[in-house]
């Protein structure tokens, strides 16, 4: 890999780092004012917005400069919707902000990958890619859950500055500001990422003309034989694993009896599993792509058996080690959990990495990732407004879960069938290659 591949990593590490650390923030801070349950999935839902809504737009910033200069203008634009949550605005409101700032930041992510590396090697680094960004959701998780807990915020708190009165007064809000820093870190790394030196004709300011523009490469994608494919798989995947994670805190309550602290340490398992899942099938041939499909099916499978798993189905035995005390469910809890993680990751890189190959030969790069961002966040939208309410109408935990883990198994089905009525008509190597 060449070395400024790194330096995109770890920008992308320290920002996905602060996103996920300040949504526990936010659900913290809807905790505290109160807000109705059904509220909390919408934090997402506000966040993914602006991938639908500037989709025809973002692509063209990207490629209207150095991918690197995009990362830190979007990332700055994070940083202010941090700011604002700290000095009062709503968390969907702020939190709105943050994701326009992703929104924006994401199609120079992965578009830099197509200008800096070569096919073959897409799909190596979409895993490492995958598995930093989730090692990120891991931490970031973590941190944020901790960064609410009474220990850390109670130390921080306590913290005063000379003469200075920061208003800081609340666990969230000591949260957030540690949340600021880790998006300057972010800001400061991206302006070490190499400029490339790729540069794209000159992109259209009409906003007519760029929804036309953007259409037309929508439907490109999704004409494409293996571009429909991919496509149809990564935005299942994200729209289901943005459910997935109010889910888990939600079962994690229900079924375990956990705070949010520690329903947000569940959540990382899951993250961790995605992470392995990702790192080993980064081994996998982008030719050989195709062949991971029936893994989505057996994730929604095993989502399921959550369904029927609680503290009371397991004997009440506590194992000791490393001087901790770990209850057996729980242990089964993360077993299950991160077996979920690792069937997510091993079937969506490879699926990402073909995406983004058919999508470099069909158009540009950033054009390319903004119609996969529109598809994946509108997939969000739709599944979190569909928890929202059965959220609001009271369904219990486990029967969410079995619609949940029939929607991705039924739809993980309709692809692959589709995929095989491709394979009569088109050779999917000789695409590939193209």
């Amino acid at each position: 890999m060449k070395r400024g591949f790194y330096t995109i990593m770890a920008a992308q590490f320290f920002s996905s780092l602060a996103d996920n650390a300040l949504l526990i923030a936010a659900i913290s801070l809807l905790i505290q004012i109160s807000a109705p349950e059904w509220m909390t999935p919408l934090l997402k839902l506000f966040f993914g917005l602006s991938y639908v809504l500037l989709a025809a737009f973002v692509g063209a910033f990207a490629d209207a400069m150095p991918k690197g200069r995009v990362m830190f203008i979007t990332n700055l634009v994070k940083l202010v919707g941090c700011i604002m949550m700290l000095f009062g605005a709503h968390p969907l409101v702020a939190y709105a902000l943050v994701g326009l700032g992703a929104a924006a930041y994401s199609p120079a992510k992965y578009g830099i990958l197509t200008e800096l590396l070569p096919a073959e090697a897409l799909v190596k680094a979409n895993g490492w890619i995958e598995g930093l960004t989730v090692g990120s959701i891991i931490l970031g998780t973590v941190l944020g859950g901790q960064l609410v807990g009474p220990h850390l915020s109670n130390a921080m708190l306590a913290f005063d500055f000379p003469v200075i009165d920061t208003g800081v007064e609340t666990p969230p809000q000591a949260a957030i500001c540690v949340i600021a820093v880790v998006y300057m870190i972010a800001a400061v790394i991206n302006l070490r990422i190499p400029d490339t030196g790729v540069r794209y004709s000159h992109q259209e300011r009409n906003p007519a003309r760029l929804i036309v523009d953007f259409a037309q490469c929508f439907a490109t994608l999704w004409r494409d034989k293996l571009g429909q494919i991919s496509l149809a798989v990564t935005t299942l995947f994200w729209g289901a694993g943005a459910t997935l994670q109010f889910i888990v805190l939600r079962w994690a309550s229900a079924a375990l009896g956990l705070d949010l602290t520690q329903g947000a340490t569940l959540q990382a398992v899951v993250a961790i599993g995605i992470a392995a899942g990702a790192v080993i099938a980064a081994r996998v041939p982008l030719k050989k792509a195709l062949s991971v499909l029936p893994v989505g099916v057996a994730m929604g499978l095993l989502v399921m058996t959550l369904a029927f798993f609680n503290r009371n189905s397991i004997p009440p035995i506590v194992l000791e080690g490393f001087g901790m005390q770990i209850p057996l469910y729980m242990v089964v809890a993360s077993v299950v959990l991160m077996m979920i993680g690792g069937l997510a990751g091993f079937f969506v890189v490879p699926m990402n990495a073909l995406l983004q190959h058919r999508g470099h030969v069909l158009m540009s790069a950033g054009h390319s990732i903004a119609v996969q961002n529109f598809n994946e966040n509108l997939s969000v939208l739709v599944m979190l407004c569909v928890y929202a309410m059965l959220v609001r109408y009271d369904l219990s935990v486990p029967t969410i879960i079995i619609l949940f883990g029939m929607f991705v198994v039924c739809s993980m089905g309709l692809v692959m069938r589709r995929h095989r009525m491709n394979l009569r008509r088109t050779d999917p190597l000789a695409l590939i290659r193209s």
